[in-house]
């Protein structure tokens, strides 16, 4: 599934003259690469975060740690996880180091779609500044309050997390 990097990609119309940061929650489903980055970031700076996990707490890399606060879907489907975290935020954002979104990025990108919520596709060619800004404002326009952060695992993209950590720093400093 091939996107327009930074550009709003779906969901309920901006909300006009929103410029206060409305963010609360981060929610992510506890896979390793941009799951886990933020819902790190989040712990590290004492911001709110939780989430659905597959039953078992799986992950690529064995179980999720316990200090990752997650619930578990009653299946260990890694499907269910994702929609019920689109389901449950205001809105998602993806991050990724291409424009093609495959796996469970696109399933992210398709559930969203599907339940009309607010959707926001962010690369690493554009930049962690100007990516900061385009999530800064796709928060503050939405209104956003729970946010469900997305992307691929790190077997796929080595590079996610760190550019995820980088931009929710420069977006929510």
């Amino acid at each position: 599934m091939k996107t327009n990097c930074g550009a709003y990609i779906g969901g309920r119309a901006l909300m006009a003259n929103m410029n206060i940061l409305t963010l609360t929650r981060i929610v992510s489903g506890g896979q390793t690469g941009a799951d886990r980055a933020a819902l790190d970031w989040a712990i590290a700076r004492g911001v709110a975060h939780g989430g659905w996990c597959p039953r078992g707490r799986k992950a690529e890399d064995g179980d999720i740690p316990p200090a990752y606060v997650l619930k578990e879907t009653p299946t260990s489907a890694y499907a269910e996880r994702t929609e019920w975290n689109v389901r449950d935020s205001d809105a998602t954002v993806i991050f990724s180091s291409s424009r093609h979104l495959d796996g469970g990025s696109a399933l992210t990108a398709r559930c969203a779609r599907r339940m009309n919520k607010p959707l926001l596709h962010l690369c690493t060619s554009s930049g962690a500044e100007v990516a900061a800004k385009k999530l800064r404002a796709f928060v503050d326009g939405h209104a956003v309050r729970v946010l469900n952060i997305a992307g691929p695992r790190a077997s796929r993209d080595p590079r996610v997390a760190g550019f995820v950590a980088e931009v929710l720093d420069r977006a929510f400093r």
